[in-house]
């Protein structure tokens, strides 16, 4: 007999009150992945973990912080939903490499290296040229697989998306968006690409 699958909500960005938190762990979510920073500065993200501080210390019996896969299924046997986060662009380490393992050390555990636009670190789907990662976007990802920061390309362009595969020592993630063949939404991906993912 197997054991009963993990659900995990791949990226939600909402109103994070009691009753969220709660109707997460009604409809049997394990972990969700919140996002914490789309543009902000470094230290604007810094009030929004400190905000997740907060909601961890006022709701204990709902949500756990994840800091790895064992903390997911730890947070099921505890019946909680474990609370992982990450970027949706990669304005918080502002240009700073060490700003990365920094990051990681307090609970992010995905960025995305654009969102939409041009960024320092790669080419966005909405950019009429993709000019793929850039130089500091490749030290980024080095320094992203050492410290065990996923990847993720939801927004990027296909070329900066295929060259971040081919570059990254570890797996990246697609976390929200769909094949190219059902919608034509920009960050949607193509055939070509979900096969080298």
């Amino acid at each position: 007999m197997t054991a009963a699958p993990l659900l995990i909500d791949g990226l939600q960005y909402c109103r994070w009150d009691r009753q969220t938190l709660e109707d997460l762990r009604t409809g049997g979510v394990h972990a969700v992945h919140v996002t914490v920073a789309y543009w902000e500065s470094a230290r604007e993200t810094l009030t929004r973990l400190a905000e997740w501080d907060r909601r961890f210390e006022a709701f204990p019996e709902l949500i756990t912080r994840v800091q790895s896969s064992q903390d997911v299924r730890d947070a099921k046997t505890q019946g909680k939903v474990g609370v992982f986060f990450g970027f949706q662009h990669c304005s918080p380490i502002e240009e700073e490499i060490g700003l990365v393992e920094l990051f990681r050390r307090l609970g992010v555990l995905f960025m995305q290296l654009t969102y939409n636009n041009q960024s320092v670190l790669a080419s966005g789907c909405y950019e009429q040229h993709d000019g793929g990662v850039s130089r500091f976007g490749k030290e980024v990802i080095r320094e992203m697989n050492r410290v065990g920061m996923v990847v993720d390309m939801s927004h990027s362009g296909e070329r900066s998306t295929m060259q971040a595969i081919e570059l990254s020592g570890r797996p990246i993630v697609v976390s929200h968006a769909n094949p190219a063949a059902w919608h034509g939404a920009l960050r949607n991906k193509s055939d070509d690409l979900l096969r080298a993912l």
